[in-house]
């Protein structure tokens, strides 16, 4: 009689399994006859370039290499200046009849600028991750300055760089300048 409850028992466990895997298929089979409807779902376009769109597409390349250039100038140009500015700091520390309070005042002054720039670092870093191919950011006593690409500027991007900026500076809305270069 016990043997006869345990295979009862085993027959009814194998029937509700069999039953589970059958209803799963079922269900999931439905799935994929919908899947391809589904929003957000990415078809693939095969697109032809018309003449005029040809000339379009030279300028746009002509555009980004000036865009290029921009950037890498502006960016030499900066590297210049705050290695002057480290390099005028330096020179203070190394003078003999200089207080210590002035060299303390150096000191404070170029880890502060330390700060700025490893802060606008950031910020390039962030905004080039959020999808933007070049960014330069200039920190100043009037607010923080940010470059990007005239062709990338879209509604949201105002967005995506205020968040970049306001979570790496404290700094107000208004007083974030965002400029297409």
């Amino acid at each position: 009689m016990k043997f006869q409850k345990k295979y009862v028992v085993l027959a009814a466990l194998v029937l509700a399994l069999g039953t589970a895997v059958y209803i799963n298929w079922q269900f999931s089979s439905d799935n994929s006859l919908t899947a391809s409807k589904e929003l957000g779902a990415a078809s693939y376009v095969s697109a032809t370039v018309s003449p005029s769109s040809a000339d379009e597409a030279v300028q746009t390349a002509a555009l980004s290499k000036e865009s290029q250039n921009y950037f890498a100038s502006e960016r030499t140009k900066r590297q210049s200046t705050q290695d002057k500015v480290i390099d005028d700091a330096k020179e203070i520390f190394d003078l003999e009849n200089v207080s210590e309070e002035q060299k303390s005042q150096a000191q404070k002054s170029v880890e502060e600028m330390l700060r700025v720039f490893t802060v606008q670092d950031s910020i390039e870093s962030i905004v080039k991750a959020k999808g933007f191919s070049e960014c330069l950011c200039y920190i100043s006593d009037e607010g923080v300055t940010v470059i990007v690409p005239d062709g990338e500027l879209s509604d949201t991007s105002a967005l995506i760089i205020d968040d970049a900026v306001t979570s790496h500076y404290e700094v107000e809305f208004d007083d974030i300048s965002i400029v297409g270069a």
